[in-house]
């Protein structure tokens, strides 16, 4: 798979995500509430998204050619765009 296939694999994993959990902006503000809560400070969309993104670049450290995870950092960063200011 190309670079360029994995971003449209992306971009479409983005697309379906919103289709099923709605806009993004209210997805990471929903989370990032639940986590000020369970971490007692303030977290922001911006952080969860970097923190997701962490999460699949531990993983792909572990398995560097996990095509899912891959794309998930690609998504996540799409994500991380939509979220900052």
């Amino acid at each position: 798979m190309t670079g360029e296939m994995m971003l449209k694999q992306a971009a479409a994993a983005v697309a379906n995500r919103r289709d099923v959990y709605g806009d993004p902006v209210a997805s990471m503000t929903a989370v990032a509430r639940r986590w000020s809560i369970t971490l007692d400070r303030p977290i922001t969309p911006a952080q969860v998204a970097l923190c997701l993104i962490d999460l699949k670049l531990a993983r792909l450290a572990a398995n560097p050619g996990h095509l899912d995870s891959m794309v998930d950092v690609a998504g996540y960063a799409a994500v991380l765009r939509e979220v900052s200011p």
